[in-house]
Protein backbone atom coordinates (compact mmCIF):
# COMPACT_ATOMS: atom_id res chain seq x y z
CA UNK A 1 0.00 0.00 0.00
CA UNK A 2 1.31 3.44 -0.95
CA UNK A 3 1.27 6.16 1.73
CA UNK A 4 -0.23 9.20 0.00
CA UNK A 5 0.76 12.68 1.16
CA UNK A 6 -1.42 15.57 0.02
CA UNK A 7 -0.08 19.03 0.83
CA UNK A 8 -2.33 22.08 0.53
CA UNK A 9 0.07 24.97 0.04
CA UNK A 10 0.69 28.29 -1.68
CA UNK A 11 4.14 27.01 -2.66
CA UNK A 12 3.78 23.56 -4.26
CA UNK A 13 7.29 23.81 -5.73
CA UNK A 14 8.66 23.28 -2.20
CA UNK A 15 7.62 19.61 -2.44
CA UNK A 16 9.02 17.02 -2.34
CA UNK A 17 12.09 19.21 -1.75
CA UNK A 18 14.54 17.40 0.55
CA UNK A 19 12.13 14.47 0.71
CA UNK A 20 13.21 13.65 -2.83
CA UNK A 21 16.62 12.58 -1.53
CA UNK A 22 18.06 9.98 0.84
CA UNK A 23 15.70 7.43 2.46
CA UNK A 24 12.53 9.33 1.59
CA UNK A 25 13.58 9.84 -2.00
CA UNK A 26 14.40 6.18 -2.47
CA UNK A 27 11.11 5.20 -0.83
CA UNK A 28 9.24 7.45 -3.26
CA UNK A 29 11.02 5.88 -6.23
CA UNK A 30 10.06 2.45 -4.89
CA UNK A 31 6.40 3.47 -4.62
CA UNK A 32 6.23 3.31 -0.82
CA UNK A 33 4.82 6.84 -0.68
CA UNK A 34 3.67 9.54 -3.08
CA UNK A 35 3.71 13.33 -2.86
CA UNK A 36 0.78 15.37 -4.15
CA UNK A 37 1.15 19.13 -3.55
CA UNK A 38 -2.05 21.08 -4.22
CA UNK A 39 -2.07 24.82 -4.96
CA UNK A 40 -4.57 26.49 -2.63
CA UNK A 41 -4.99 29.45 -5.00
CA UNK A 42 -6.73 27.10 -7.42
CA UNK A 43 -9.75 27.25 -5.09
CA UNK A 44 -10.00 31.04 -4.94
CA UNK A 45 -13.11 32.52 -6.58
CA UNK A 46 -11.96 35.97 -7.71
CA UNK A 47 -9.85 36.95 -10.70
CA UNK A 48 -6.88 37.79 -8.46
CA UNK A 49 -6.85 34.29 -6.92
CA UNK A 50 -7.04 35.82 -3.43
CA UNK A 51 -6.70 33.40 -0.50
CA UNK A 52 -6.44 35.91 2.36
CA UNK A 53 -7.95 39.09 3.75
CA UNK A 54 -7.39 41.57 6.57
CA UNK A 55 -8.00 40.44 10.18
CA UNK A 56 -11.45 41.06 11.62
CA UNK A 57 -11.13 43.61 14.41
CA UNK A 58 -8.00 45.12 12.90
CA UNK A 59 -4.34 44.32 13.26
CA UNK A 60 -1.30 43.62 11.15
CA UNK A 61 -0.95 41.01 8.45
CA UNK A 62 -3.44 38.90 6.56
CA UNK A 63 -5.57 35.86 7.43
CA UNK A 64 -6.24 32.81 5.25
CA UNK A 65 -9.93 32.79 4.29
CA UNK A 66 -12.16 30.01 5.60
CA UNK A 67 -14.16 29.69 2.38
CA UNK A 68 -11.09 29.17 0.19
CA UNK A 69 -9.46 26.81 2.68
CA UNK A 70 -12.69 24.80 2.96
CA UNK A 71 -12.87 24.32 -0.82
CA UNK A 72 -9.27 23.08 -0.84
CA UNK A 73 -9.91 20.75 2.10
CA UNK A 74 -13.09 19.39 0.51
CA UNK A 75 -11.15 18.58 -2.65
CA UNK A 76 -8.51 16.77 -0.59
CA UNK A 77 -11.21 14.84 1.25
CA UNK A 78 -12.65 13.66 -2.06
CA UNK A 79 -9.23 12.36 -3.06
CA UNK A 80 -8.41 10.79 0.31
CA UNK A 81 -11.53 10.44 2.49
CA UNK A 82 -9.84 8.23 5.09
CA UNK A 83 -6.63 10.20 5.60
CA UNK A 84 -6.36 12.57 8.58
CA UNK A 85 -6.15 16.29 7.82
CA UNK A 86 -3.44 18.12 9.73
CA UNK A 87 -2.95 21.90 9.79
CA UNK A 88 0.56 23.11 10.59
CA UNK A 89 0.16 26.02 13.00
CA UNK A 90 1.99 27.27 16.13
CA UNK A 91 -1.39 27.19 17.89
CA UNK A 92 -1.62 23.41 17.50
CA UNK A 93 -0.77 20.55 19.81
CA UNK A 94 2.92 19.55 19.86
CA UNK A 95 3.73 16.82 17.38
CA UNK A 96 4.85 13.63 19.14
CA UNK A 97 6.48 10.42 18.01
CA UNK A 98 3.35 8.54 19.07
CA UNK A 99 1.19 10.66 16.75
CA UNK A 100 3.71 10.24 13.93
CA UNK A 101 3.56 6.49 14.37
CA UNK A 102 -0.25 6.56 14.23
CA UNK A 103 -0.27 8.61 11.03
CA UNK A 104 2.39 6.47 9.35
CA UNK A 105 0.29 3.36 10.00
CA UNK A 106 -2.59 4.76 7.94
CA UNK A 107 -3.24 5.33 4.23
CA UNK A 108 -1.64 8.77 4.17
CA UNK A 109 -2.13 12.32 5.39
CA UNK A 110 -3.41 15.65 4.11
CA UNK A 111 -1.42 18.62 5.38
CA UNK A 112 -2.75 22.19 5.36
CA UNK A 113 0.10 24.71 5.38
CA UNK A 114 -0.52 27.99 7.16
CA UNK A 115 0.80 31.37 6.02
CA UNK A 116 0.56 35.03 7.03
CA UNK A 117 -1.25 35.49 10.38
CA UNK A 118 -2.80 32.03 10.18
CA UNK A 119 -6.23 30.61 9.43
CA UNK A 120 -9.72 31.98 9.93
CA UNK A 121 -10.67 29.99 13.04
CA UNK A 122 -14.00 28.95 11.56
CA UNK A 123 -12.28 26.44 9.27
CA UNK A 124 -11.47 24.30 12.32
CA UNK A 125 -15.08 24.35 13.47
CA UNK A 126 -16.40 23.43 10.04
CA UNK A 127 -13.96 20.70 8.93
CA UNK A 128 -12.26 17.72 10.67
CA UNK A 129 -8.82 19.29 10.93
CA UNK A 130 -6.20 18.49 13.57
CA UNK A 131 -4.00 21.46 14.51
CA UNK A 132 -0.34 20.50 15.01
CA UNK A 133 2.83 22.40 15.92
CA UNK A 134 6.43 21.21 15.52
CA UNK A 135 7.77 23.54 18.22
CA UNK A 136 7.48 26.74 20.18
CA UNK A 137 8.83 29.05 17.49
CA UNK A 138 7.49 30.83 14.42
CA UNK A 139 8.29 29.95 10.80
CA UNK A 140 7.37 31.82 7.62
CA UNK A 141 4.77 29.16 6.82
CA UNK A 142 3.64 25.62 7.41
CA UNK A 143 5.63 24.10 4.57
CA UNK A 144 8.73 23.44 6.64
CA UNK A 145 6.57 21.87 9.33
CA UNK A 146 4.93 19.69 6.69
CA UNK A 147 8.34 18.48 5.54
CA UNK A 148 9.24 17.62 9.13
CA UNK A 149 6.00 15.71 9.68
CA UNK A 150 6.35 13.80 6.40
CA UNK A 151 9.98 12.88 7.01
CA UNK A 152 9.08 11.54 10.45
CA UNK A 153 6.26 9.44 8.95
CA UNK A 154 8.03 8.17 5.84
CA UNK A 155 10.98 6.69 7.71
CA UNK A 156 8.54 4.50 9.66
CA UNK A 157 6.89 3.01 6.57
CA UNK A 158 7.59 -0.72 6.10
CA UNK A 159 10.91 -1.32 4.38
CA UNK A 160 12.13 2.28 4.41
CA UNK A 161 14.70 1.93 7.22
CA UNK A 162 15.62 -1.65 6.41
CA UNK A 163 15.56 -3.67 9.63
CA UNK A 164 12.20 -3.36 11.37
CA UNK A 165 13.94 -2.66 14.69
CA UNK A 166 16.14 0.16 13.36
CA UNK A 167 14.21 2.87 15.17
CA UNK A 168 13.25 1.07 18.36
CA UNK A 169 15.87 2.71 20.61
CA UNK A 170 15.76 6.20 19.12
CA UNK A 171 14.89 9.27 21.15
CA UNK A 172 11.17 9.47 22.12
CA UNK A 173 10.30 5.93 20.97
CA UNK A 174 10.52 4.64 24.54
CA UNK A 175 9.74 7.97 26.23
CA UNK A 176 13.45 8.65 26.77
CA UNK A 177 16.23 10.37 24.88
CA UNK A 178 18.48 7.94 23.05
CA UNK A 179 21.69 6.78 24.73
CA UNK A 180 25.01 8.21 23.41
CA UNK A 181 26.52 6.57 20.34
CA UNK A 182 30.20 5.91 19.49
CA UNK A 183 32.17 4.41 16.61
CA UNK A 184 35.76 4.06 15.37
CA UNK A 185 38.42 5.21 15.98
CA UNK A 186 38.52 3.80 19.50
CA UNK A 187 40.65 6.73 20.70
CA UNK A 188 40.19 10.25 19.34
CA UNK A 189 41.83 13.43 20.68
CA UNK A 190 42.51 11.62 23.95
CA UNK A 191 38.91 10.52 24.33
CA UNK A 192 38.20 6.78 24.46
CA UNK A 193 35.02 4.86 23.74
CA UNK A 194 33.56 3.69 27.11
CA UNK A 195 35.07 0.37 28.11
CA UNK A 196 31.69 -1.32 28.57
CA UNK A 197 30.90 -0.81 24.87
CA UNK A 198 34.13 -2.64 24.01
CA UNK A 199 33.51 -5.50 26.43
CA UNK A 200 31.34 -7.69 24.21
CA UNK A 201 29.04 -8.29 27.20
CA UNK A 202 25.62 -7.56 25.71
CA UNK A 203 23.82 -7.55 29.07
CA UNK A 204 26.22 -4.95 30.49
CA UNK A 205 25.98 -2.90 27.32
CA UNK A 206 22.17 -2.91 27.47
CA UNK A 207 22.25 -1.90 31.13
CA UNK A 208 24.71 0.94 30.41
CA UNK A 209 22.62 2.22 27.54
CA UNK A 210 19.45 2.16 29.63
CA UNK A 211 21.17 3.99 32.48
CA UNK A 212 22.60 6.68 30.19
CA UNK A 213 19.25 7.16 28.44
CA UNK A 214 17.58 7.72 31.80
CA UNK A 215 20.34 10.00 33.12
CA UNK A 216 20.43 12.16 29.99
CA UNK A 217 16.64 12.44 29.86
CA UNK A 218 16.47 13.43 33.54
CA UNK A 219 19.15 16.13 33.08
CA UNK A 220 18.27 17.45 29.63
CA UNK A 221 14.51 16.96 29.42
CA UNK A 222 12.98 16.92 32.91
CA UNK A 223 9.53 17.24 31.29
CA UNK A 224 10.01 13.91 29.49
CA UNK A 225 11.53 12.34 32.58
CA UNK A 226 8.56 13.19 34.80
CA UNK A 227 6.17 11.74 32.24
CA UNK A 228 8.34 8.64 31.80
CA UNK A 229 8.51 7.98 35.54
CA UNK A 230 4.76 8.16 35.96
CA UNK A 231 3.73 6.26 32.82
CA UNK A 232 3.32 2.49 32.46
CA UNK A 233 6.10 0.72 30.57
CA UNK A 234 5.47 0.84 26.85
CA UNK A 235 7.49 -0.81 24.14
CA UNK A 236 8.03 0.85 20.75
CA UNK A 237 5.27 -1.37 19.38
CA UNK A 238 2.83 0.07 21.92
CA UNK A 239 2.54 -2.84 24.37
CA UNK A 240 2.03 -1.58 27.92
CA UNK A 241 3.37 -3.16 31.07
CA UNK A 242 3.61 -2.35 34.76
CA UNK A 243 4.07 1.14 36.16
CA UNK A 244 7.72 2.10 36.52
CA UNK A 245 9.40 2.32 39.90
CA UNK A 246 10.55 5.75 41.07
CA UNK A 247 14.12 6.17 39.84
CA UNK A 248 14.76 9.68 41.08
Amino acid sequence: MTFIAQILTLYPDMFPGPLGASLAGRAMEEGKWSCNPIQMRDFATDKHKSVDDTPAGGGAGMVLRADVMASAVDHALEQQPHAPIVAMTPRGKPLTQARVRDISAGPGVTILCGRFEGFDERIFDARPIEQVSIGDYILSGGEMGALVLLDACIRLLPGVMGASSSGDDESFETGLLEYPQFTRPQKWEGRVIPEVLRSGDHAKIAAWRKQRAEEDTRLRRPDLWEHHRDAPDQSPSGARGQKKEDRS
